[in-house]
């Protein structure tokens, strides 16, 4: 039997790219969508075209009461996943004396709340498959050393790192490894037309932006056999930049 694993966010961007690469790798995979159905009914048919499986899910990662009754009713029907990827995630970037309650609350909601809500309905099933198991988490470089103009993304960010460096030590007996992979400055849609890529980009070693398929590579490493020893560690794919 095939492992699967939920991808959040999955329809575009790095969870696309994470989605694919994983089915390369032989994993089938349950897709998770908040409101682009379209766009990951087109990523579930290129995971078919790969010889693998998906199903999408369709959901706000920030609705605790839907991540509980549906990721409960689609492992009823189908198991506990391997592993799971929490990528799912927004940005509401502004000065900090600017930034308004909804910004601040949205991204807290999303980021933060979502680890929780994605992954405690999953525990328990995961934890009964009595067999080897792994959780990455999608943070940034943002939680690791803070942003101008992104004090509720990187709070939120830095929350999921000290949460899952916490789960980590809770499920290490179980053999489900729980990791995170912070990603630098990628070319995505995610990023704001307002972010002064060229400054940025003098700040970092390697001189250029990173690619989704580049972030992908990480997380596909860390749900490997070879990754099996490796869990409450961050893994930044930053260029350099810290």
């Amino acid at each position: 039997m095939t492992d699967t694993i939920l991808v959040t966010g999955s329809s575009r961007g790095i969870g696309r790219a994470i989605a694919l690469r994983l089915a390369r790798a032989g994993f089938d995979l349950v897709l998770h969508c908040r409101s682009g159905r379209d766009a990951a009914e087109a990523v579930a048919e290129q995971v078919r075209g790969l010889g693998r499986q998906a199903r999408i899910l369709q959901f706000d990662v920030a609705d605790r009461a839907a991540c509980a009754r549906i990721l409960g009713e689609d492992v009823e029907a189908h198991g506990a996943y391997y592993g799971v990827v929490c990528n799912a995630g927004l940005t509401r970037d502004g000065a900090f004396p600017a930034l308004s309650e909804d910004d601040w609350d949205q991204v807290m909601r999303t980021n933060l709340d979502g680890f929780y809500n994605v992954l405690h309905p999953l525990m328990m099933p995961m934890i009964r498959r009595r067999a080897p198991g792994r959780i990455v988490c999608i943070t940034s470089v943002s939680g690791l050393i803070g942003n101008r103009g992104q004090v509720n993304y990187s709070a939120s960010k830095a929350g999921v790192i000290g949460a899952a460096k916490a789960l980590a030590i809770e499920l290490g007996k179980r053999r489900i490894t729980v990791n995170c992979v912070a990603p630098g400055l990628i070319d995505t849609d995610m990023l704001d037309d307002q972010v002064p890529v060229d400054e940025l980009l003098k700040m970092i070693p390697a001189q250029r932006m990173g690619t989704p398929e580049e972030v992908a590579g990480a997380v596909n490493f860390l749900m490997s056999d070879e990754a099996a020893y490796i869990t409450r560690q961050v893994l930044a794919v930053n260029g350099g930049l810290c």
